[in-house]
């Protein structure tokens, strides 16, 4: 197994690169949140970048899911399970993730697009990380309160609907973070585009809120972008999601 690729962004906050998806730690004392979990098959890197920042499984005080497609979702039920870890997310993203429904890219719409460079190499990586392996959350949580959470970093949730319809942001506002999931991505293997951008349209459930989504990101007050997919972004994110906007028109 390689070694997780987990990069400090500012105090507490490390972005980590798994097999072609994100997800963050956010270290406060001895307790954490994580917010998204990889593919099913990034579990081992998951629990290794756990290690890396000084944090075990047990310290997890809660994970926080942007959206429960398998890239994302991968190891929350594990954690879960295994060491009691609530899995939170906006409330029209519970049914979503215990599987009521599933709105994710079907293998047709895959193969439809395979002529697009990269998208065949993906898609083998995605089924070989268990991107089509059912993995629901059996006790999905919705937000306890409105606003900031009660976690390490004190996350404020921030939907951006499109992707997935109860897909969130999380801003970090003591350090001016923002961790944005698929609604504003800087890269993917499918992408040719490098920098601030929507994901392809394939992988949206609903395009025009996608894009209407940026709006809502362009309104928050933050100077790092931490994204499920792609590097570091650095700069004013109010100015990412207009050029990811204007792109998408």
């Amino acid at each position: 197994m390689r070694k997780p690729e987990t990069v400090r962004v500012a105090a507490g906050v490390h972005l980590v690169a798994g097999s072609n998806t994100n997800w963050v730690i956010v270290r406060e004392g001895d307790t954490v949140t994580l917010v998204d979990t990889g593919y099913p098959g990034d579990r081992e890197l998951l629990l290794a970048s756990l290690a890396a920042v000084g944090a075990a499984p047990e310290a997890v005080a809660a994970v926080l899911i942007t959206h429960a497609h398998n890239d994302h979702l991968g190891s929350a039920e594990f954690l879960r399970v295994r060491y009691g870890v609530p899995v939170l997310m906006h409330e029209a993203e519970v049914p979503h993730a215990r599987r009521d429904f599933l709105h994710q890219v079907t293998v047709g719409k895959v193969l439809a697009n395979g002529w697009r460079p990269g998208v065949l190499p993906w898609a083998v990586h995605a089924l070989r990380s268990g991107g089509t392996a059912k993995v629901p959350v059996a006790a999905p949580e919705a937000f306890p309160v409105a606003g900031a959470l009660d976690l390490p970093g004190a996350p404020v949730p921030v939907h951006t609907p499109g992707h997935t319809g109860g897909h969130c942001a999380y801003l970090l506002p003591e350090t001016g973070v923002l961790i944005t999931g698929d609604a504003l991505v800087s890269g993917h293997p499918t992408s040719r585009v490098r920098g601030p951008q929507l994901l392809p349209r394939m992988f949206d459930h609903d395009r025009e809120r996608a894009v209407a989504s940026l709006a809502v990101l362009e309104r928050v007050d933050a100077g790092v972008l931490l994204p499920g997919h792609g590097p570091v972004h650095r700069g004013p994110v109010r100015e990412a999601a207009r050029c990811a906007r204007e792109s998408a028109g």
